[in-house]
């Protein structure tokens, strides 16, 4: 019997794939269990349907995160600490404060995880500070960090 996966079933098969599996295991399992349903020509449809709605939703993510590019390679964040001798910080400058910092400014909501920062801020001056948006869109954000007053 041919069936439509709902969601993942180890050694079976994945989510939105369509197999051949035995009629009991079918009927008594999986699809008591809601985890597939009967691959007939109106449920291949609706598969065909939601498949094409991810497909937009991703384009339209892409294109969402390109644009977002474009707007964080414009800015410069502005961040203040206190330093000692040769401009080195007291503390570090982390991603949290970098996001909390473009949030309070710029109304731009970015995930502290996004900001690949490889270690913390902890010098003075300007740095490049890589941003990554999507799979395929990465970015850099400018980071300056003067001395407080």
């Amino acid at each position: 019997m041919k069936v439509i996966f709902l969601k993942d079933v180890k050694g079976k098969g994945k989510k939105g794939e369509v197999k051949n599996v035995a009629d009991g295991y079918a009927h008594n399992f999986l699809i008591k269990q809601g985890l597939a349903v009967e691959a007939n020509p109106t449920n291949l449809s609706a598969l065909e349907g939601q498949k094409n709605k991810e497909k937009q939703n991703a384009i339209q993510e892409l294109e969402q995160a390109k644009q977002l590019k474009e707007t964080l390679e414009t800015l410069t964040i502005e961040l203040t600490a206190k330093s000692g001798e040769g401009g080195r910080l007291f503390g570090s400058i982390t991603s949290k404060q970098i996001a909390d910092k473009l949030q309070k400014e710029h109304q731009i909501k970015l995930d502290k995880r996004k900001i690949e920062l490889g270690d913390a801020i902890r010098a003075l001056g300007y740095t490049n500070v890589p941003v990554k948006l999507h799979p395929e869109v990465q970015a850099t954000l400018k980071v300056h960090v003067t001395e407080q007053a």
